[in-house]
């Protein structure tokens, strides 16, 4: 395992804390945490979880992804928990495929936010996601849909205007640009528009916004994880994340660690720092709080 750098070392708010904990619960965000450039889990990464599960913690992936496109991450770290899909929206046993929770935007307030991308001063710099029953549904394949496509391993279905296919209530709207500029300033716009009560809004890297239900974030599908199915408390909790759609659940979490590629407001968030997922940082936080005081 790598040395720490002071930095990582500093964070941590309570040098207590490593020897205070009882986690029974590890929940790992995928892009920028688990999975990094390659877009799979690196064998140190996999490795270390296999170490913790086999010392009896139970772990979870936490993800803004579709469901679908989480499986193989759920099977490669060997993980006997329900998948918490779409930011938390949609959260389902691989094993069993029960879904145990899916909370989809109201069909009223989808044709809100697609009327307002389709405008003409935006229709041109955006690419639209749709999301209904765990299908991609977009306006037409454009770049961006093709490189989101083959890293999420998902087919988008091209149906022209959006607003057709809402016969049914959708799980996440998703709104890409290349132009990072574009999306902070539209989520910018937005939450002017709807409060946290009307619409959950954020971006899970700087090219997506993203919207959901407003009961929906990670902090409250890790919450429903914990405490009403495994029957765990916030301090038997450990997150990972990279970005500002894992905060929450950093929140949440007895302890969140906040990944080194993160922005730092999202490390602002967290009580240890990690490695940055190119370094393994997941395995390194595991390795620091899990396996060496177990």
């Amino acid at each position: 395992m790598q040395e720490l750098s002071v930095l990582n070392q500093s964070v941590l708010k309570n040098s207590a804390t490593a020897e205070a904990l009882d986690i029974k619960l590890l929940v790992l965000d995928i892009d920028g945490t688990i999975a990094g450039l390659s877009n799979d889990v690196r064998e140190p990464v996999r490795a270390a979880i296999q170490a913790v599960m086999a010392k009896g913690v139970l772990v979870a992936i936490a993800t803004g992804r579709m469901y679908r496109s989480t499986l193989r991450f759920h099977s490669a770290i060997g993980s006997t928990l329900p998948v918490l899909a779409y930011q938390g929206a949609w959260i389902q046993d691989p094993i069993t495929g029960k879904i145990h929770r899916h909370l989809p935007v109201s069909i009223p307030m989808a044709r809100q936010l697609l009327d307002y991308f389709e405008q003409p001063s935006l229709r041109e710099l955006l690419t639209l996601h749709l999301y209904i029953n765990d299908r991609l549904y977009v306006r037409e394949v454009t770049e961006e849909t093709e490189i989101y496509a083959v890293r999420s391993g998902i087919n988008p279905i091209p149906v022209g205007d959006l607003r057709s296919v809402l016969t049914s209530e959708p799980t996440k709207v998703l709104a890409l640009s290349d132009d990072t500029a574009v999306i902070a300033n539209l989520l910018g716009s937005l939450r002017k528009q709807y409060t946290p009560a009307e619409l959950y809004m954020t971006t899970s890297v700087a090219t997506y916004f993203e919207a959901t239900n407003p009961l929906v974030n990670k902090g409250t599908a890790v919450r429903f994880l914990a405490e009403e199915m495994l029957g765990l408390s916030s301090a038997n909790v450990m997150t990972i994340g990279d970005n500002f759609n894992d905060v929450e659940m950093l929140e949440y979490a007895g302890l969140g660690v906040a990944m080194d590629n993160a922005p730092a407001e999202v490390k602002a968030k967290a009580q240890w720092v990690a490695p940055s997922v190119e370094e393994d940082g997941v395995a390194a936080a595991i390795e620091t709080f899990l396996l060496s005081t177990t």
